[in-house]
């Protein structure tokens, strides 16, 4: 009788640990989706640096904007953003995706993958403005890219 007892408690424990969980995964999906959708809706604003408001974005700008307006905080450079999630060599929708635009230790522009090989991005020849990883420019500069 107690091992039914120990294992109805411990069945319903595992159970309860196994929802939360399944929320967090159905989120984090409604979650990226709305961050893209709130990006691709600022698609032509100009680059502004350290601009954070449809006025006009920068690179970190844009992503912390996009991010916040669905619900998630993310810090507000490239760099600090380079250490939020975990690394992914697998791309999904909304990861974010860096690049070294200089020599520096830390990444110094962040996009959000869109799919099909792109990314959404304000960058300060085109603003807000959807590239290819393929890209000439991008292609060398990235570093890699995290799962939120």
């Amino acid at each position: 009788m107690l091992k039914k007892i120990f294992a109805a408690l411990a069945l319903a424990a595992m159970l309860g640990s196994v929802a939360p969980v399944l929320s967090q995964a159905s989120t984090s999906t409604y979650t990226r989706s709305k961050a893209i959708s709130v990006a691709e809706s600022n698609l032509g604003v100009p680059y502004v640096w350290g601009g954070m408001s449809p006025r006009g974005f920068d690179c970190s700008g844009l992503v912390k904007y996009s991010y916040n307006v669905a619900g998630k905080y993310l810090p507000r450079t490239a760099g600090d953003m380079f250490y939020v999630g975990y690394r992914t060599h697998s791309l999904t929708r909304g990861d974010l995706v860096f690049f070294a635009t200089i020599r520096a230790e830390k990444p110094t522009h962040v996009g959000i993958y869109i799919g099909n090989n792109e990314f959404i991005n304000a960058a300060s020849s085109r603003g807000v403005s959807i590239a290819s990883l393929s890209n000439p420019y991008w292609k060398p500069r990235f570093v890699g890219a995290n799962h939120i």
